[in-house]
């Protein structure tokens, strides 16, 4: 008999009719109601006219995030109703379904309703669907909506379709549903004080799944504060079961109080104690599942550890695995308010007031986060491969979806044009990841059917942590049905396994194959690595196999120092005192990249031989010519690879013209431009052209660096060894001036336009090295080669000979300038900026103007008699008047034999003493 009393408390009641309106006009509806309201749990059964008001009798799906939030949702509508599940409302999840003749609805995880839709594309006999929870963003719920979105349009235009959402983050779904109505329903929910309480030290963030053990312990802490303070049960929320475990086993036992711990895993008696209440004060500690997907009566008290997990992909490495991050403010919100949910409460949250405001708004959706390799063969199986004309609330990264369409092709399951292939469409069937789904496939043929499934069901869900990292020795404990965790795992692993097998055969029936065939079928379809049956076979190369053809770029091996080289190329290592560790090859199942650690961690893996793993990676095997830079020459081999392990070499006598100019441009990437013949005057051309590419670029942009907006050129403050302090910085150079002063070769007239004269730089010169370095490069075939090849001489194939303005080169740009002595001084450019002239003093006497190239002034080093620096200036006038004295004054008495006129302006310029330059 229906318990009409409590239908009748229910405040989600109060929107019925609203939605009901909704559904018979445009037929779709965004329902927003707080943790609380019943939504999930009223609304299924008014849509099915299972409240005995009048309503039509109809067939109604409800899907749901999570498996125990499935069977807690349908239990919970059996009660309403006074029945057992199985009658009116049902349930189906992986492994497990509880429906009978009589059923009107249905509860489903979205999983299960995804492979329905495939199988069934109309739904046929079913009304309406309630994508229950929709806020929380899944992978699986945002695809089958899209799918149903699609059924809607093309199929079934009369289908109902509900987004229940516990957040007010409605506008999206409401949009995505052709502008379908937003109905709110007021909770009953009560004041909920917030109580802030982050630990008294700082701890350290989380990281990858690691959790500080200080921020635990706090979480403890706070759980006993929290019992001590405030009356009613305490419900806790920590990102998973690991940790669950931890802060169960620092509470202990309080007298009096019962510590249940409800996570995906629970068994389902303690799933349904926690769901029932007790009669002693109890601790609840849950994972997210409890946020939104469960409600747990006489909860007063959320003690909120602020992190949850999620899903993060590497695909560099090819490593999947979940994450610990902090958790939203939509999050903390949802987690708050069980507090409330039938008296006033209390939440107590682990971090500082200051914090919350710097939480993400919401969490990131899995589909920019997640692997997409089944969201990829579920939309290939649909008929877009690329998700193109799906309606997602957010499009998959388009690198991530690449990645995932790669592996599909690997392992056969998609064709030309990325669509699904009758293999790859019996491995969505499956119902398990497209690796998983391989792996059973090729490997009942390899191992049997019976044994492939079950080591797959050891695959699909990581076995507890106290069945160790051999995969074979995990198998035999859930073979034997040792419950080492106490979380039911043996008995969802045997009935996963019972799926699986039945999923297998049926593949079988389908394409026509089975023991013995494997080898032939496989080529067929694309799925690279099937050979025949081996009689007594192990367990041991049953479990490898498998795994191998499961997660064939994760084969590694051993590479001699106890570590491991997988073939994408990932280093790895087993634990310390782990039976796995030298073992010359690995097929890794699981695996993670632990904080500060240079190799990831295998967690989970079976050993097997190198001929199982050649055939299992079949696709990733090959030989080709290796020509590359090593130890400071080319080398050049035949490699024989198994994806980045190296199976065989021999060197190679006759590389590849094309290999062998790559291997030498690598060796000067990596070991510079120095490798060839330079000369001094090949480096000093090289910076002459720097010079004059420097100036047109800085002509080109304005006047900055040398040149100020004003004409003036700039003279460099604080020059090394200047002597002249006071005077004006900076000599007037008039535009197109001619030659500076009386020094004869000077620079003149305007520089060519920036493009003309080549960037001379490292990165430059490697990107033009075909314009410049051939022909001799294209001749090269070793290090001393290069060495060989006249720097200098290639250069100049980069002047502007076309335009003319490479023959004025030295006119721009002399090696040497002409002094008043006469002496012919070589130029500096080592400076792009300024080009130095170092001559000695005696030999500038008379000189009044500083000498200019291409209408840049050059900074004169003026040397002692002994080639000393004596002074620096850029403008020999001032230094003429203000700073010559000084000099004078202190060089005059160490070098008497060399002039030291009183007023150099009018001084005979020499290089010699005063005795020759008077013969």
């Amino acid at each position: 008999m229906m318990r009409t009393d409590a239908v009748d408390r229910l405040p989600v009641r109060t929107v019925l009719p609203e939605l009901r309106a909704a559904l018979e006009g445009p037929g779709t509806a965004v329902l927003s109601a707080a943790p609380g309201t019943a939504k999930t749990t009223l609304v299924p059964l008014a849509l099915a006219g299972l409240l005995g008001d009048g309503a039509p009798p109809r067939r109604v799906v409800v899907a749901e995030p999570r498996r125990i939030a499935a069977r807690a949702a349908a239990r919970r509508m059996a009660w309403l109703l006074g029945e057992r599940t199985g009658e009116s409302v049902g349930y189906a999840v992986r492994g497990e379904r509880v429906i009978g003749p009589h059923t009107r609805v249905e509860v489903v995880t979205t999983g299960v309703l995804m492979q329905r839709v495939q199988r069934d594309q109309e739904l046929a006999g079913v009304d309406a669907v309630v994508l229950d929870e929709c806020h929380e963003r899944h992978l699986d719920a945002d695809t089958v909506a899209a799918f149903l979105l699609d059924v809607r349009a093309a199929l079934r235009p009369e289908l109902r379709l509900v987004a229940a959402s516990a957040t007010t983050d409605t506008a999206g779904w409401a949009e995505l549903l052709g502008g379908a109505p937003v109905l709110t329903a007021g909770g009953a929910a009560h004041p909920v004080d917030v109580v802030w309480a982050p630990p008294g030290t700082p701890v350290r963030p989380p990281h990858g799944m690691r959790v500080d053990p200080a921020l635990l312990a706090h979480v403890a802490a706070v759980v006993r504060r929290a019992l001590d303070e405030r009356d009613g049960d305490v419900l806790c929320f920590l990102p998973g079961v690991g940790e669950i475990g931890r802060v169960a086993g620092l509470l202990g036992g309080p007298p009096g109080i019962e510590v249940l711990q409800v996570h995906g895993r629970a068994p389902a008696a303690v799933q349904d104690a926690a769901l029932k209440g007790g009669t002693d004060r109890r601790v609840v500690l849950a994972t997210s599942v409890a946020e939104s997907s469960l409600t747990v009566p006489g909860v007063r008290i959320v003690v909120d550890s602020g992190l949850a997990r999620e899903p993060r992909t590497d695909h560099a490495r090819g490593l999947t695995a979940l994450a610990t991050v902090r958790a939203s403010r939509a999050s903390a919100g949802q987690r708050a308010g069980r507090a409330g949910r039938e008296a006033p409460g209390a939440v107590y949250r682990c971090w500082a007031e200051a914090e919350h405001a710097r939480l993400p708004r919401f969490a990131a959706p899995e589909i920019r986060v997640a692997d997409l390799t089944e969201f990829a063969l579920q939309a290939a199986s649909w008929g877009d491969p690329g998700a193109t004309g799906l309606a997602l609330l957010d499009a998959p990264p388009a690198g991530a979806l690449a990645a995932a369409q790669e592996v599909l092709r690997a392992l056969g399951a998609v064709g030309e044009g990325g669509r699904a292939t009758e293999r790859g469409a019996r491995m969505a069937r499956i119902g398990v990841h497209p690796r998983l789904a391989r792996a059973l496939l090729d490997g009942a043929r390899e191992v049997g059917v019976r044994r492939a499934a079950e080591i797959v069901a050891v695959l699909s869900e990581e076995p507890p942590r106290a069945y160790g990292d051999d995969l074979t020795a995990a198998w035999r404990a859930a073979r034997r049905g040792g419950d080492a965790s106490g979380d039911g795992y043996p008995a969802r692993w045997r009935r996963e396994a019972d799926r699986l097998s039945s999923a297998a055969r049926s593949a079988q029936r389908e394409s026509g194959t089975g023991r013995g065939k494997g080898h032939a079928a496989s080529e067929r379809e694309g799925g690279g690595g099937a050979g025949e049956p081996r009689a007594g076979s192990g367990d041991d190369r049953a479990a490898g196999l498998v795994a191998a053809l499961a997660f064939p770029e994760r084969l590694a091996r051993d590479r001699g120092d106890g570590t491991y080289l997988m073939l994408s190329g990932t280093g790895a290592e087993a634990a310390e005192g782990s039976a796995l560790r030298g073992t010359p090859w690995l097929a890794v199942a699981v695996a993670d990249r632990p904080l500060a650690r240079a190799h990831a961690r295998v967690r989970l893996a079976a050993p097997v031989d190198e001929d199982t793993a050649r055939r299992a990676a079949a696709a990733l095997h090959g030989t080709a010519e290796e020509v590359g830079w090593s130890a400071g020459d080319v080398v050049a081999r035949r490699v024989e690879r198994l994806g980045a392990v190296e199976l065989a070499a021999r060197p190679l006598s006759r590389p590849a013209p094309e290999l062998l100019r790559s291997a030498l441009l690598s060796g000067l990437r990596q070991e510079g431009l120095g490798l060839l013949h330079w000369t001094r005057e090949s480096r000093e051309l090289r910076m002459r052209l720097a010079f004059l590419h420097h100036l047109s670029a800085e002509r080109e942009d304005g006047g900055s660096g040398v040149y100020g907006d004003d004409g003036y050129a700039r003279v460099p403050h604080g020059s090394p060894g200047a002597r002249v302090p006071d005077g004006p910085p900076r000599v007037r150079v008039p535009d197109g001036s001619p030659s500076a002063g009386d020094v004869p070769g000077a620079g003149a007239g305007p520089v060519p336009a920036h493009g003309e004269w080549p960037d001379v730089s490292d990165e430059a010169l490697l990107r033009r090295a075909g314009e410049w370095l051939e022909p001799e490069l294209g001749r090269a075939r070793r290090r001393a080669d290069l060495g060989r090849i006249d720097a200098g001489a290639c250069l100049r194939r980069l002047l502007p000979w076309a335009s003319g303005e490479a023959a004025r080169l030295d006119e721009l740009a002399p090696e040497r300038l002409v002094v008043p002595s006469g002496s012919r001084v070589r130029v500096d450019y080592a400076d792009p900026r300024q080009p130095v002239l170092a001559v000695k003093l005696q030999e500038m006497f008379g000189l009044a103007r500083t000498p200019v190239i291409a209408g840049v002034p050059v900074l004169v080093h003026l040397l002692s008699p002994a080639g000393r620096p004596a002074a620096v200036t850029a403008d020999l006038a001032s230094f003429w008047r203000e700073g010559y004295r000084a000099v004078r004054a202190e060089l005059r008495g160490r070098y008497p034999k060399h002039p030291w006129p009183e007023d150099p302006t009018y001084a005979e310029p020499t290089r010699h003493t005063n005795t020759r330059a008077r013969r």
